[in-house]
């Protein structure tokens, strides 16, 4: 009876739909096949075969057929407060969500509105007439964990432990390891800790804190490279939540007076993600850092990170020489790695062998060979390159160029008919020159040697579902070195903060990019000794856009906000 039951609102909407003309026999049949196999709900299948466009199509049919409103919830920001007239549990398993209330009318966005035993329990529930209109399924899910996700899963987690379903230690001592132990299996726990990683994947965050101060422990998310505070977790449970990380780890949960490092491994949705654990000794407890690795979240498209057409140009010219050395500059955070990975992928083919030192190895890509650098066991940056030489390579890439050693072998490597790529930590590309001679290496090989630098910095993109103009000008411009005249005549945008941000008005990041090659007038420059500003002066008559004008580019584009330029550029 449950099955039948089941499928019946399913084989109507279909029947409904062939009758409409929009499916044929077939795919009906084929879809009603899938369904009975446990592939999904009709609307859902329908939409895999390509017979409909998407489900909002089908929502807005059924509305129409119903005389019922549709709704895209993607399109509207919802008031916290009327969402939670509906109980968290009650809105997950009926799959519905309140979007406004008038007078004593609750309007519910819903996946099934022929179902009236829903739309009686919301009544009495809410104590409100409901109203509804219909959205698709998977709209009203990604709504219900937004909008219920800083207190839903955490605070029933939570509200487990609270119930004595595991044995609580009140005092400030920590627990003894056979506690520890016996506490960090208990299935509350282990959601508790699942539910924090699963969050930060959610909100494709990169970072993970934990961190432990004298009668809290805070919890934040590193989002478009800025750090989010979430919700809090109660100070009592700080020790068994880090052993339960630590045993995940497979680290030493008796040793809290070290740093210790490790990894874990998960799947979310059939996707592996990798997380690198850091655990460092506070005088409160100790602070936990897990990067997460996320194959899906890394940009190896180097069209797609952000590069003008003449950056990109030089860069991509640069990449396909057949020696020389490539260097990338900035921060730490700044991109490097990433498009590093992204001109390996595009050099990336069967008759290339590419070989790669890391520190750690981040992701993992076919037909490379990569190294992890371990300094502990004297495997260096240096050691790794010097035993590459010996492996018959086309392509080298070295993640750091930390000393000399390193940088003569890299640069000896370039000179002896391979491609090298490596970063530095510079501020600007025409300083990486000074950097490379001042570590001892000879001006005239770094001159021979080098064929591009670029300096990048990663800046967090405006929102785009929040996006507007600013009425007035920021007096802040005038600090990007602009006259009032320019300012006057820009367009100057930023976000308003939405659901769709977090509230921020930024989401995603793009890169600002200083490239130079290595002309024959800038080689000419570092052997006769020229400064840094000599260079500068030259690259940029040559066509080279300095990091602070590709940021005010991109502001005038509407892409980035002014703060975000000031914050990550000098003048």
């Amino acid at each position: 009876m449950q099955d039948s039951s089941s499928q019946s609102p399913n084989i109507e909407l279909g029947e409904l739909l062939l009758k409409s003309g929009i499916i044929n026999q077939d795919q009906l049949k084929e879809a009603l096949r899938r369904h009975k196999e446990g592939e999904g709900k009709i609307p859902q299948i329908l939409v895999k075969m390509g017979a409909i466009k998407d489900e909002e199509s089908i929502s807005k049919f059924v509305g129409k057929q119903l005389n019922i409103g549709a709704l895209r919830l993607s399109d509207v920001e919802l008031n916290p407060e009327i969402v939670k007239l509906i109980p968290q549990d009650i809105a997950r398993k009926f799959n519905v969500i309140a979007v406004s209330k008038l007078g004593r009318t609750l309007v519910v966005a819903i996946s099934d509105p022929n179902n009236i035993y829903v739309l009686d329990a919301l009544k009495f529930i809410t104590g409100h007439t409901i109203q509804p209109v219909i959205s698709p399924e998977e709209s009203i899910i990604n709504a219900i964990d937004s909008y219920y996700s800083d207190q839903s899963g955490l605070n029933e987690v939570l509200k487990g432990l609270d119930e004595g379903e595991i044995e609580l230690v009140e005092s400030d001592d920590e627990p003894a390891d056979l506690e520890l132990q016996q506490m960090v299996q208990d299935k509350p726990l282990v959601k508790l800790v699942d539910s924090i990683i699963a969050d930060a994947i959610k909100r494709q965050a990169s970072d993970i804190h934990l961190e432990c101060y004298e009668k809290r422990i805070r919890v934040r998310f590193r989002i478009d490279g800025e750090l989010q505070e979430m919700a809090p977790i109660p100070f009592k449970y700080r020790a068994a939540i880090i052993s339960r990380i630590k045993i995940m780890s497979d680290l030493d949960i008796s040793e809290r007076r070290l740093p210790q490092d490790g990894r874990i491994k998960v799947k979310m949705q059939d996707r592996p993600i990798d997380l690198r654990v850091s655990v460092l000794p506070t005088i409160f407890g100790e602070k936990v850092v897990m990067r997460l690795l996320d194959p899906k979240g890394l940009m190896i498209d180097m069209t797609k990170l952000g590069f003008p057409d003449l950056a990109l140009k030089n860069f991509q010219d640069a990449i396909s020489l057949p020696y020389g050395i490539i260097l990338v500059t900035g921060p730490t955070g700044s991109g490097k790695t990433t498009t590093l990975y992204s001109a390996l992928k595009t050099l990336n083919t069967v008759n290339v062998n590419i070989m790669t030192a890391e520190d750690p190895v981040e992701f993992n890509f076919d037909g490379i060979n990569q190294v992890a650098v371990r300094s502990d066991i004297g495997l260096t940056f240096a050691a790794a390159l010097r035993s590459f030489l010996r492996q018959d390579p086309d392509i080298v890439m070295v993640g750091e160029i930390r000393d000399e050693e390193t940088g003569e072998i890299a640069i000896k490597a370039a000179l002896t008919g391979h491609l090298v790529f490596s970063t530095l930590h510079t501020n600007d590309a025409p300083s990486t020159v000074l950097r490379l001679i001042d570590m001892g290496i000879p001006d005239y090989l770094v001159a021979s040697a080098c064929k591009l630098i670029m300096a990048q910095r990663m800046v967090r993109r405006i929102c785009t579902s929040c996006k507007s103009e600013l009425k007035e000008k920021p007096e802040g411009l005038l600090k990007l070195g602009l006259t009032e005249e320019e300012i006057e005549k820009m367009s100057i945008y930023a976000g308003k903060g939405c659901k769709e941000c977090n509230g921020t008005g930024h989401k995603g990041r793009t890169g600002l990019f200083e490239v130079m090659p290595i002309s024959s007038e800038i080689e000419r420059l570092i052997v006769n000794k020229g400064s840094t500003m000599d260079i500068r002066q030259q690259a940029i008559k040559e066509g080279m856009v300095p990091l602070r004008k590709a940021g005010i580019e991109k502001i005038v584009k509407g892409i980035v906000s002014w703060e975000e330029v000031l914050a990550e550029t000098s003048s």
